[in-house]
Order: C-alpha cells, then sequence, then structure tokens
C-alpha cells in the first residue's frame, strides 16, 4: 500500500524538536529544528513523528533540504534524514542522515563520512567510532541548501539508502540493530545545529 504524507502539522508530533508547517519553493514543507533541550547531544531521539503510522518493511521516500542554523556550532554538518521504526515511548528506532557539509569539503576524512546508519539507544556514531566500525557511513555527493531525495528500502533487517535515483545504494545494512521484526512510525530527523526542510514524504508498505 502506498500513502503520500499530508506536510502540514496535522498527523504529526514534536518529540524533541520544534516543528512548524510552510511554503519553501512554493510547496508545502515541514522545518524541523532541534529542540533547546537536546541542542548539543548527537543522535538521539531528535524528530518529527508521524502518528498513527506502524511501518515494517517497505520504502520511505522524502525530499529534504538542510541549512545551518545561524547559531550553529563549528561542528555542525546539516545533519538531516529519517528515522523508522520508531517505538511507541520513542525509545528505540533505527536512522539514516546525511551531513552535507562533508560533501563540500576536501578533508578525505570528512569526505569519507558523510552518511550514517545508527540505531537508538546504544548504536550510534560514537559507539561506531569507538570501536572503529565503520561499514555504517560512505561518502556522499549533495551539499547544503539543495534538496535531496532520499528513497529507503527496508526489508527486515536489510536497509538499502539511494540519494538522487541513483541506481546503487549510498549505504547497505544488513544487520539492523533492533532485529527483523521491529516495526513502528517514521520521523523527520534532524540533529545539531540543523534547519530541516521535508517535503513530498511517500511510504509504501509491503506487509
Amino acid at each position: 500500500m502506498h500513502n503520500s504524507i499530508d506536510m502540514s502539522l496535522k498527523g504529526w508530533r514534536a518529540v524533541n524538536v520544534d516543528v512548524r508547517s510552510m511554503q519553501l519553493d512554493d510547496q508545502p514543507v515541514l522545518r524541523v529544528v532541534k529542540g533547546e533541550g537536546k541542542r548539543m547531544r548527537f543522535d538521539e531521539n531528535t524528530f518529527a513523528r508521524l502518528e498513527g503510522e506502524d511501518f515494517h518493511n517497505g520504502v520511505i521516500e522524502v525530499q529534504m533540504l538542510s541549512r545551518l542554523l545561524t547559531d550553529a556550532p563549528d561542528f555542525a554538518r546539516g545533519f538531516i534524514g529519517i528515522a523508522f521504526r520508531i517505538n511507541d515511548g520513542n525509545s528505540e528506532f533505527e536512522s539514516f542522515y546525511i551531513r552535507p557539509t562533508n560533501a563540500m569539503t576536501d578533508d578525505p576524512v570528512r569526505k569519507a563520512h558523510g552518511c550514517q546508519y545508527f540505531a537508538y539507544p546504544g548504536y550510534t556514531f560514537a559507539y561506531f567510532r569507538e570501536y572503529d566500525i565503520r561499514k555504517y557511513e560512505a561518502p556522499i555527493c549533495h551539499g547544503l541548501d539543495e534538496w535531496v531525495d532520499l528513497k529507503a528500502v527496508i526489508r527486515n533487517n536489510h536497509a538499502d539508502f539511494y540519494l538522487n535515483g541513483m541506481s546503487n545504494p549510498v549505504l547497505t545494512v544488513d544487520d539492523l540493530k533492533h532485529g527483523a521484526d521491529a516495526h513502528g512510525s517514521v520521523g523527520l530527523f534532524v540533529d545539531i545545529g540543523t534547519e530541516g526542510f521535508f517535503r513530498n514524504l511517500r511510504i509504501t508498505h509491503e506487509d
């Protein structure tokens, strides 16, 4: 079943973020900014959550655009993406996001960290870096202030993430940390220093 989602405030709940509906490029968008209480903490439950959604297997597609807030710290990267299979208490979910400023630098180390998969709680980028686990990140070529098409194909404990219609995924995850049977809502994720805009969200359920 395929659903195009209303990008007004109706049906959305702010989880540690500020959310508002507005027009950008003459289209309705949701603007999402991380809330004050979690401004300096990475990879946490900071998203606009779609109410009444129960997603297990299928496809999530959205267009997203990232800008840096005027007060963003120097380590801000324009973090923007999705959360999925969010449990009822927002205490467990999987996520994929991009770091647009890392596509705009000549630093090869930063370029290698262009996108990120993580699972909350426990399996954050800090955990992966601590144990030198590199398979959950990859380079990207999409910068700030441009619309990026994200397509996530999720089946059981496997996920492929595509950007801007690419034929091959930018990142593949074969071991989603909450397991093949996890299910829950879908969210629009931002992190430190990001002014995030989202439009044209579509969810296709395969079961």
